[in-house]
């Protein structure tokens, strides 16, 4: 079931406010604004709708602040692995997973049961 419903999750591969930029609830506001517009943005580029947001946060370098302040959900960390570990021999940086849903009832839309 994770595999057929993969393509209705994106993950935020990089999202960074530089530490000499000064606004106020910026980083908040961007990850607000992409999060309204992304689902629909994907389904006239693939067709299809989004229904649930994850990104990984490096814990050793960052604290997740932004994802935080944005509502995002911390459930638990990374094993250590790259999505490109395909014979379990890379070893990467343990990150925090933070998800956003798009729709309430994500879990329905998914197919998750449990």
């Amino acid at each position: 079931m994770r595999k057929a419903n993969l393509h209705l999750i994106t993950n935020n591969m990089r999202f960074l406010i530089l530490p000499w930029v000064k606004v106020p609830h910026l980083a908040s506001h961007v990850l607000g604004r992409v999060a309204r517009r992304i689902s629909s943005d994907w389904v006239k580029r693939y067709n299809h709708p989004i229904y649930l947001l994850e990104t990984f946060v490096e814990k050793e370098r960052f604290r997740g602040t932004s994802y935080q302040a944005a509502n995002w959900i911390y459930v638990g960390e990374s094993k250590g692995r790259s999505r490109n570990d395909r014979y379990r021999s890379l070893k990467v940086p343990i990150k925090d997973i933070y998800l956003y849903p798009l729709v309430k009832r994500f879990r329905d839309a998914l197919g998750d049961k449990g």
